[in-house]
């Protein structure tokens, strides 16, 4: 189930490494690979959010919401972390220490290391091209709107067997229906 607090504290941890500020564009890549990796490596993403595609690329959809301004946030989430975008860029609303990130695991935080590492260094555009060269063949162009992508396309799209990656996927979303149904109680 999507976590905003985490989400938002993602996103943090991606802007401090940067310095503070990103372009929105580069962030939501950075968080779409994040998640991506850790469905690869541990079978569930940080984030719990859904994936699309659109036209620069995947993304999470609800943290593109949140960053557009298009939700609001809760308490505690995405504002509390993360300044309103301006001029496609966006930044932390105050410095902090990384044990502030009390909804990260150290698994996460390595994932998140490793996104770093890898493609820290591109730029948005750089970004954008690598998710449409076949590095993400889950993406297709949705030509001018969006498309959902499956957990079972992005398994699919990791290497995963056909098998595989309908257990994987079907996991994700019996627990997805467990926690809509305790949220609805």
């Amino acid at each position: 189930m999507f976590n905003e607090r985490k989400v938002a504290q993602m996103a943090a941890y991606l802007l401090k490494r940067r310095g503070g500020t990103m372009s929105h564009l580069k962030l939501i890549k950075l968080l779409y690979l994040a998640d991506r990796e850790a469905l690869n490596s541990y079978g569930a993403s940080i984030s719990g959010d859904s994936f699309f595609s659109l036209p620069n690329g995947p993304v999470l959809s609800r943290t593109l919401n949140l960053m557009a301004g298009v939700i609001e946030s809760e308490t505690q989430g995405w504002e509390t972390w993360i300044s309103d975008r301006a001029e496609h860029q966006v930044s932390l609303r105050q410095d902090f220490e990384l044990d502030a990130l009390d909804y990260l695991s150290r698994a996460d935080v390595d994932i998140l290391d490793s996104i770093w590492q890898q493609f820290g260094a591109m730029t948005r555009w750089q970004l954008v091209e690598y998710t449409h060269n076949g590095n993400c063949p889950e993406w297709e162009n949705p030509n001018g709107s969006s498309a959902q992508i499956t957990h079972f396309e992005i398994f699919s799209a990791l290497g995963k067997s056909q098998e595989d990656a309908a257990i994987l996927a079907s996991d994700i979303e019996a627990e997805k229906s467990i926690d809509r149904l305790f949220a609805s109680l």
